[in-house]
Parts: structure tokens; sequence; C-alpha cells
């Protein structure tokens, strides 16, 4: 989604560049259609992909499963949050007026300084639940790719509101591998790694939709968490539930091989479940721009429960737009069917609701709630920005001014509150991708430093932005 290749920023116009590309007015519109205006809401119909369920079935007859709850529980990572989370990716911004986040998780040391794992998605149990509940944890999930290639995409389950005994800074976290189901040569049921950038995850009631850029979205399943090392002994090769052993010493190997389960030394995978397709022809090529018309990338996903009869599933593109190519890109909503929690059909074909070429560019992550949306956008290692936007007479317009936000924001979930008699605070959650390089002087600007963290900011007072 975002260039991740080196940028450099000179002394002296720093500040100046930053808050001018981030508050420009639109120079150009699209040849086919203006920013804000409505784009063809078909062009975001999706249709399902493959059946996996035997091989998830018999996947899950050969490896033992676990809850969300035991990953939280027995997470092997600490995260931090309150005085003892010190990572800062907003400073002042760029233009002194940065929106400081009501909440702050930072990881590990480890997973806060990888160059191979970049952090992209975020969902939690709000997107899944009307009562922000799984069992009685709060958990935020979110999705990292594997830059350097080969062990696609893991999960990291955190819950920021329960703390350690001990440690009431500390939040327990575990990551969990994703991995797409098949049956190999033999006819035994395997897996191999997911190869996305999942730049964009949701979450409602039991299946986590991550975002296929060119293809559409894959599905997972809460209850199909596979566990390689029930013992908790990785020293020692697990029996498996069909005879077979699992090893989860082995950094190369992936699924079933010579009757061995592997998961590159993690202790869980989550196997594909389902998929969606889109059903126009692509339009878009793996390159930063993007198309008028044709299907859109599925760069990010969010969650709109503001309606509770018509939950949704707001997909958006990935635009770095150009003199040559100027599409801002387009945001679609999609119909959930909240009984099964999987995407409503009609004919085969999961109908898009409303469609919208974006007012603005460089989107990473949006949002929707009571018509209100929300977009973050990035620029390399500058500040980033939070904007908002309305439909007014039939097009996506402009709310409010620029805020500027944390450097490399990425993906949006909005915590609805509705658990809460009357309405509790809602939140709105994000993630940044840019680790703390002190090698590079962008990432070292007091101004805007880079640095890993999951944040939230109060709904409230980003509404009370101008």
């Amino acid at each position: 989604m975002s260039p991740h290749d080196a940028r450099r920023r000179q002394a002296g116009w720093i500040s100046v560049v930053a808050a001018a590309v981030l508050t420009v007015p639109l120079l150009g519109s699209p040849a086919l259609a203006a920013p804000g205006d409505p784009a063809t809401a078909s062009s975001f119909n999706l249709k399902s992909g493959p059946d996996l369920s035997a091989q998830v079935a018999d996947l899950k007859a050969a490896l033992p499963t676990q809850g969300v709850q035991d990953l939280l529980d027995q997470g092997n990572r600490v995260a931090k949050t309150g005085a003892s989370c010190t990572t800062d990716p907003f400073g002042t911004g760029d233009d002194g007026k940065v929106l400081a986040p009501a909440r702050k998780l930072c990881w590990d040391s480890g997973d806060s300084l990888t160059e191979e794992w970049i952090p992209q998605g975020i969902t939690g149990v709000s997107d899944a639940q009307a009562d922000e509940l799984w069992g009685s944890r709060k958990p935020l999930v979110t999705a990292w790719y594997d830059k350097s290639g080969g062990r696609g995409v893991r999960l990291s389950f955190v819950d920021p509101e329960t703390a350690i005994p001990g440690d009431p800074d500390g939040r327990r976290y575990r990551h969990v591998l994703l991995v797409e189901p098949y049956y190999n040569s033999y006819g035994h049921a395997s897996y191999k790694a997911v190869d996305v950038h999942a730049g964009g995850i949701a979450w409602y009631k039991y299946h986590l939709y991550v975002a296929d850029t060119l293809n559409g979205l894959r599905v997972f399943d809460m209850r199909s968490v596979l566990d390689l090392n029930p013992d908790q002994n990785a020293s020692v090769d697990d029996t498996t539930l069909d005879g077979l052993k699992s090893n989860v010493r082995d950094e190369t190997r992936i699924g079933r091989q010579n009757n061995v389960y592997y998961g590159h030394t993690y202790r869980y995978v989550m196997p594909q479940v389902a998929s969606y397709k889109f059903v126009s022809a692509q339009g878009n090529s793996a390159a930063g721009t993007c198309a008028a018309t044709g299907a859109p990338k599925a760069s990010y996903v969010s969650v709109d429960r503001s309606d509770t009869a018509a939950p949704a599933l707001i997909m958006g593109e990935y635009c770095d737009s150009d003199a040559a190519h100027p599409e801002k890109g387009r945001v679609g909503a999609l119909p959930i069917d909240d009984g099964t929690g999987l995407l409503k059909t009609a004919g085969g074909v999961v109908g898009a609701t409303s469609a919208f070429y974006l007012p603005r560019d460089l989107t990473q992550g949006a949002a929707r709630y009571d018509g209100m949306y929300y977009f973050n956008r990035s620029w390399t290692t500058h500040s980033g920005s939070l904007r908002r936007a309305t439909v007014s007479g039939g097009r996506l317009t402009d709310y409010g001014a620029n805020i500027t936000n944390a450097v490399g924001p990425e993906d949006l979930s909005f915590e609805h509150g509705q658990s809460v008699a009357g309405g509790g605070t809602q939140y709105l959650w994000s993630l940044t991708e840019h680790r703390v390089d002190t090698t590079d002087p962008t990432c070292t600007d007091t101004g805007s430093p880079c640095g890993r963290v999951i944040y939230a900011h109060r709904v409230a007072d980003v509404m009370a932005r101008p």
C-alpha cells in the first residue's frame, strides 16, 4: 500500500512542504469524474471464491484448536501502555498542530524494530460484536505483512483493557500466522503462507476479512485457530490428533511436510475458510496509481455498525496519484448478513450499496459511522493526516480541515460504544507502520518522529477540530 523505499527530507523545508502537501486544494480532476463524485457501485461487487471447507475440516481433525481468549491468556509478548509506552510517532507534527492520541500501546522491542514485518491492518471486538466483548475480553487484532517475503501475513491479538498481574502497564499479546489450506500431491490437507499485503482487516462475528489488493477479500474464522504446540514445550515435537507430529522450531518450513506440521516457528496458524473475488475486471495494476473504472483495489477495510439493521463493510483504495494518473481512488460499502457474519449475497453476488471517488489521494484507511467518513492519509515519513467527509448533494465532500496526526498512519477501526446504555466513549483506532531508524534523519525529526504504536483518538476530540 504505502511505499517503503528510502526517502529523505532536507533541513529548512520540512514543515513547509509537509503542511503544504497535506492542505493544498485539489489541482485537477480525474478524466472521468471529479473527486467526491459518485462512482459505479457495481465495480465493488464480489462473488464467492473456491470452497475451502473440506480442507479446513481435515486440518481441524489433525490439529487442536484454541480460542481467542486462550491466545490472549497465553500471550508470550508484552505491549506497554500508559507512562511505560514512550514510543511517539506524533511529536508536535509538521505544522505544530498534531492531534495527540487518547490511548496508545507500544510493541515489544523486537516488533517495534523489526525490518521484516510491517504493521498494516487493525480491527477489534467492537467491529465483531454489538456488546464489544469476546467472552470477558476486549481484544484488538492487527495484521503485519512479511516485507522480505515467504511468510505472508501474521496477526497480533492484544487486549488493551487487561493488565498483566503485577505490571499495570503491561498487556500480553500473541502472534498468529495466516495460512491458505490446500491438498498436497498425496491428497493430504496442508497449508501455505498467505501472500497478500493485508492493508486492512475487519472482524464481524466469527469472521475476519483480510484485504487482498487486486482480488477482493480473504476470509478467516476465529473458531479455526490451529495449535502446533499445545504442550507449550517447543523443544519437543507434539503428537497431533491424527498421530503425526508438529514442529515450532524450524523457521524455513510451513504446512505438512514428511508427516510433520510446521508454521515457520509460529505456534498458532489460522487457515483461510473462504474468499470473495471482484466480479468486474481489475482496472488496476500493482503500481501505486489507480484506474478510474473496473474493479477497485482492496487496500483497506472496516466495519460500519451505526445502522444495526444494515451493517456494512467499508472498502477503499490507496492511490499515489500523479499528473499522468490523477485518480484519487474510490471507497465503497458492502452489506453484511448479521445472521452469519458473512457478506450478504443476492443471486450469488455481493452487491455494493454505494461508492464514491475519494476527495483526496494517499488514503491508507477508512471508517464510516453515522454517515461520517474518516480517512487516514500518509505521506512518506512526514506527519500523516486525518480527514473527515460526508455525503452532501450526492457527493462525498470534505468536512472541516486537515487534522495532523501520526507518521505512517494506516488502517482504521471505529469503536462504537453501543454496549453502554446511552452510548459509551467512541474511539477511532489505528496503528503506525514505520520503525524507528536512527540512521534515517527523516525518522528522528522531533516534530514528526517515526515509531510503531497502536493508538486511538476519541471521536469527540476528532469532531472538536475545525
